[in-house]
């Protein structure tokens, strides 16, 4: 799977997990580069509590558009630490 936005490659795996529609990727197979932590934290009644990057590709940004859970609950230990997308990355084969 690969997560693309704004003609760049985010994040690439064959390892990603699905969850509620959304394909978390490994941290280790996001690119870095374009990645800036946000301020931005939401909460899930079963997940935990979710921090956020802003994605920044080319010089234009696209705030929050990647999470993950940090310190997932027991549920959702699985994905803890790995990053989903949405605001308008496509993820795709």
């Amino acid at each position: 799977m690969k997560a693309i936005w704004n003609g760049q490659v985010l994040a690439e795996s064959d390892d990603t997990l699905v969850v509620e529609n959304n394909h978390y990727f490994p941290a280790s197979s996001i690119n870095k580069e374009y990645f800036k932590p946000s301020d931005t934290n939401t909460t899930c009644p079963w997940k935990g509590v979710a921090s956020y990057y802003t994605v920044e590709v080319n010089g234009e940004s696209n705030a929050d558009a990647a999470w993950y859970y940090p310190s997932a609950s027991d549920l959702a230990k699985n994905i803890e630490g790995y990053v989903a997308f949405w605001k308008g990355v496509e993820v795709t084969k």
